[in-house]
């Protein structure tokens, strides 16, 4: 037991280390959690015998949920929304075609039996949204005319259809029912699949504002309980838990629902180490010493899938509205990844399926198109002059920073002494990418220009880009408690270092940003920003020394 978690920590280190230098690099980050595992796994040097196709195929199923709930809950669909309709064909219909496709060339110019063709279209027909936009969110690129919210809903949504392909294709190879039953189980997959996620969705909506579940953390196992809920129901009444999930997790992630940065933060998270673990699984259970065997077969279906079956789908949905430099970019942009080798591992398990090679298959081509089209993408996108260089990719996605917390107004109060007073607009040397909204002068509202002079007590309503926090904002919450000297007190009078600012006081359910007079009071919690952290001691540890250091000198002013 010791073993397993020390080896489980080890490779989770290993491979955030190998995130940041994928990103220097420009390598997909998921391609090195992948080598970890082989280099952990049978032919690896650790040589760690695993070939648990049953067991990998239950805990990765558990990781392609939680991704696709997080895919759907950081959709932003006000962003999404000019698209929506485009991105829902492409990843139903253009699945569809794309897996057909891709099965005629299998067996036509590979050579490989109809089933097993079919089989293989079906496996690698869906994108992966993670792969496209770890790339793109590592790179902070967005692109131009909403292709960023397409692939996003596309490459998000079409998973569903390629586990509807694959069930339906070992039914065939199975023959398990009539054409009829097949295109009836299609249908009740998508009709149970929609529904339980759009009502598991509101209900959790319904209940997270309703009921008040404390500080203790609870909504977050009730939201587990509700992922949970949104797979299992509709798998059990034969319908697509894929589907329900990701459906839930948009109408849930677009809702405003109480403490949803905590909760964007967690599922950030459990993206991370969901896609950790299954890209490690994925490897460590791979064998690369028989890749060789089947590394033609896996190119010419790489071939097939990227330059011939997903361009003809790409290009026959997107016909109207898009030129063609989207449409390339969009065909470009069909990685293939964890899904694909997910189903695959599901197929393997299954007792319609006889071979042995569809795994290896797979695996190689999703190797393929991760390093080759993953590595390529930015160049891609920067040499058909897609980039967008005004925006960022992050407004695409249900951040709690959304795109209407993009820019903050703020108030400055003009006094005589101020440098702006009695100047006029165009004159003043306003912060970088500020603008001027209203002036509040003796009670009227100024909408100003540049000839607009600024005057003693006017109130400058500016508008300002909101800070995107990238790690070097320390934050830290101090409790204060019975005893606490600090109770009765105010601000100014604790004597707080230059490299501590107290931001926030939480007070029940009041948020309070304080000044130097604010008194603090028993059971508030104070935020503290804390710039010494990552040199000195914690927050903790330097608020308690300032709190003896008060104590001592209250009692030598009370001595004397």
């Amino acid at each position: 037991m010791e073993l397993i978690l020390l080896l489980f920590a080890v490779v989770i280190i290993l491979c955030i280390i190998g995130r940041q230098i994928s990103a220097k690099i420009g390598v997909p980050s998921l391609l090195i959690f992948m080598a970890v595992g082989m280099l952990l796994g049978s032919d690896g040097i650790f040589k760690i015998p695993f070939d648990d196709y049953k067991l990998s195929e239950q805990i990765c199923s558990v990781c392609l949920v939680f991704i696709m709930f997080c895919g759907g809950f950081s959709a932003n669909w006000q962003a999404a929304k000019p698209v929506a309709l485009r991105a829902g064909i492409l990843s139903s219909v253009g699945t569809i075609l794309t897996a057909l496709i891709t099965a005629a060339g299998c067996h036509f110019l590979i050579g490989f039996d109809p089933e097993e063709s079919f089989l293989i279209g079906a496996v690698i027909s869906s994108t992966d949204a993670a792969s496209v936009f770890s790339i793109l969110r590592s790179k902070r690129l967005n692109l131009k005319g909403g292709l960023a919210s397409l692939l996003e809903i596309e490459s998000g949504s079409n998973d569903p259809f390629s586990y509807m392909l694959t069930v339906v294709a070992l039914a065939v190879l199975g023959n398990d029912g009539t054409f009829g039953q097949m295109a009836l189980l299609v249908v009740l997959q998508v009709i149970i699949g929609l529904g339980c996620g759009f009502i598991l969705g509101f209900l959790a909506v319904f209940i997270l504002k309703k009921f008040n579940f404390g500080s203790q953390g609870y909504d977050i196992i009730f939201m587990f309980a509700m992922i949970f809920a949104a797979y299992a129901l509709p798998q059990i009444l034969n319908g697509n838990g894929f589907l329900s999930v990701y459906i839930a997790g948009i109408v849930i992630g677009n809702n405003k629902i109480p403490n949803k940065t905590q909760l964007v933060h967690l599922f950030d998270g459990m993206t991370g180490l969901c896609q950790i673990m299954l890209f490690f699984l994925l490897g460590l259970l791979s064998f690369p010493s028989q890749l060789p065997g089947i590394i033609l077969s896996a190119l010419a279906v790489f071939v097939i899938l990227t330059f011939i079956a997903r361009p003809l789908a790409v290009f026959a949905i997107c016909s109207k509205g898009y030129t063609w430099k989207d449409r390339l970019f969009i065909a470009w942009s069909g990685l293939r990844g964890a899904s694909s080798i997910v189903f695959a591992i599901m197929a393997m398990v299954s007792d319609s399926y006889n071979g042995s090679d569809l795994f290896n298959i797979v695996l190689c081509v999703c190797l393929i198109s991760v390093m080759f089209q993953g590595t390529l993408l930015p160049k891609f996108a920067q040499s058909l002059g897609l980039i967008d260089n005004a925006s960022s990719v992050l407004k695409t996605f249900n951040d709690y920073q959304e795109e209407t917390e993009q820019f903050n107004m703020v108030r400055i109060f003009v006094s005589e002494d101020h440098a702006w007073c009695d100047k006029k607009i165009s004159e003043i040397a306003f912060p970088e990418n500020s603008l001027v909204l209203m002036l509040k002068h003796q009670g009227s509202t100024i909408v100003p220009n540049g000839n607009t002079v600024v005057s003693s007590g006017d109130d400058v309503i500016l508008s300002v880009p909101s800070y995107y926090d990238s790690g070097d904002l320390m934050l830290k919450e101090y409790e204060i408690g019975p005893k606490h000297l600090w109770i009765g007190k105010t601000i100014k009078d604790l004597g707080l270092p230059s490299s501590l600012l107290i931001v926030m006081i939480r007070r029940g359910t009041e948020m309070i940003v304080p000044n130097g007079n604010t008194e603090i009071y028993l059971g508030d919690v104070l935020v503290i920003s804390d710039q010494s952290l990552r040199k000195t001691d914690s927050t903790d540890s330097a608020l308690n020394k300032l709190a003896k250091k008060f104590a001592k000198k209250k009692e030598v002013l009370s001595k004397k």
